[in-house]
């Protein structure tokens, strides 16, 4: 499922994964060249920047947890969004 967001200064953001429970990386939809983690919490959403590097590393750690997990069909969709996203 796809997922977007609307960031207050640079528009619509598109969700590449969950990181952690309450956190999710984003990229913004057309360059996907800026990298947000956004944080729910009791007070709403928090976006906070990342490098590019970092970003990658986010989503690294995702997939070898899936594969560890033997979630193969979300594994397989997110390493296409890798590769996508960082060729």
């Amino acid at each position: 499922m796809e997922t977007y967001l609307n960031h207050p200064t640079f528009g619509l953001l598109y969700r590449i994964c969950l990181v952690e429970e309450n956190q999710e990386l984003f990229t913004t939809l057309y360059a996907q060249r800026l990298f947000f983690v956004v944080k729910t919490g009791p007070n709403g959403l928090g976006f906070e920047p990342i490098g590019r590097l970092d970003a990658r590393h986010l989503v690294e750690n995702r997939l070898r947890f899936l594969r560890r997990m033997g979630l193969s069909k979300d594994w397989e969709q997110l390493q296409l969004i890798h590769r996508r996203t960082f060729p």
